[in-house]
């Protein structure tokens, strides 16, 4: 027999579980900076409906933390350190506020300035600058990256970056000083990468490939090389995992009065002989990053000598870009990461001690003025994550 009230009681009690339910499975945004200089990474919780930061506090790491990647699980965050002994560090998000936890360590074989993972979480792909390298780790079941590189690959000169694709079949990789984009097919259960045919594609000579972006639909690669500040857009062919060039645009407008960049001398080479050449007044390119909106319609790319960003809207179906604008960010804008929704971007400055956050426009892309946040120095690195 119920008592006077029960059924109110009952009620009462499933709405709270409901309103409880609700409550834990609500998405927390947590932002992520590494700042090379004090070794640490500052975390934030992101407000979806400003953009606006909040301090999570700071996780040790190591002098020279830069790149970091989050797991597919998002569970994790892998940063590596550049400073001796050179290592990948596993830490754990909670969940709840995104504080992290380091929860494993594991050697790498060379400096690496970029890391990101398999789209399976299950290897970690590295490059090394200065070694001329890229790597492959095992991640283990537990998301640790705790054993040594499984795979390391000589490459040309000043491999900057390693990326998959979003069918995970292929990875490619920029090599700055040898101007090439290498071309890889990928077994996802043994981790091994293997050359594809042909082995790499190469822009016009001095352009200087260093960072890339997929189009959401997986048809396109942008790279966008750092001595010229031009982003090259390459098709990928969904079969072969071959890359066409289809075209190249400049981020960088002429009226910004910059000469492009050169490419610096092998590790260890000898200095070449003093030739007398006419001084050059001019200032360099130095491009550093880009990103496109989930939605594919703009991308993004920082270059560091004029402290901007650049905007590009993404034609649909040919996913050619148009050059639209610059943007004043951070000073030496060396990362920027869009947020998983689109809304928002945020862009770290190695000589700056804020980190900006802009509201995307949704109709144009341009960027809003920005919301500067309190961070470390030497600011390299932006991940964003979303967690349920």
């Amino acid at each position: 027999m119920k008592t006077p009230g029960s059924g109110v009681t009952s009620c009462l009690l499933a709405l709270l579980c409901v309103v409880g339910v609700i409550s834990m499975s609500e998405a927390k945004t947590f932002v992520y900076v590494s700042n090379a200089q004090d070794g640490n990474i500052d975390a934030y919780v992101m407000d979806m409906s400003t953009g606006a930061l909040a301090s999570v506090g700071k996780a040790e790491a190591g002098k020279l933390v830069m790149p970091m990647a989050i797991s597919p699980s998002k569970k994790h965050l892998y940063a590596v350190v550049r400073s001796q002994p050179v290592r990948v560090l596993t830490f754990a998000i909670d969940p709840a506020t995104g504080a992290l936890s380091q929860k494993a360590s594991a050697p790498l074989p060379d400096s690496m300035p970029y890391v990101s993972t398999d789209q399976t979480g299950r290897f970690l792909f590295t490059a090394s600058y200065g070694g001329d390298k890229i790597a492959v780790s095992p991640i283990g079941e537990n998301g640790l990256v705790e054993a040594e590189a499984i795979q390391v690959i000589p490459t040309g000169r000043n491999a900057h970056s390693i990326l998959p694709d979003r069918s995970n079949k292929f990875v490619y990789a920029a090599t700055l000083g040898a101007n090439q984009v290498l071309q890889f097919t990928f077994d996802s259960k043994t981790g091994k990468l293997t050359a594809n045919d042909p082995a790499s594609v190469s822009p016009e000579a001095g352009h200087g490939p260093r960072h890339l972006a997929f189009s959401p639909d997986n048809k396109n690669l942008y790279v966008l090389n750092e001595l010229s500040g031009h982003v090259t857009q390459y098709a990928i062919d969904a079969g072969k995992g071959t890359l066409t060039a289809v075209d190249s645009i400049s981020s960088v407008p002429s009226e910004a009065g910059l000469a492009w960049g050169v490419a610096p001398a092998p590790v260890g080479a000898a200095p070449a002989p003093a030739v007398a050449v006419p001084k050059d007044e001019k200032p360099k390119v130095w491009a550093a990053d880009i990103q496109i909106t989930p939605n594919g319609k703009f991308l993004y790319t920082t270059e560091r000598t004029t402290n901007k960003i650049a905007l590009f809207t993404v034609a649909p179906g040919t996913g050619k870009l148009t050059y639209v604008t610059n943007f004043a960010t951070e000073a030496q804008p060396r990362g920027i990461r869009i947020d998983p929704t689109g809304q928002f971007l945020v862009a770290s400055g190695e000589k700056s001690d804020r980190v900006s956050v802009y509201k995307i426009d949704q109709g144009s892309g341009k960027l809003g003025e920005p919301s500067r946040y309190p961070v470390g120095n030497g600011a390299n690195w932006v991940e964003i994550v979303d967690v349920q």
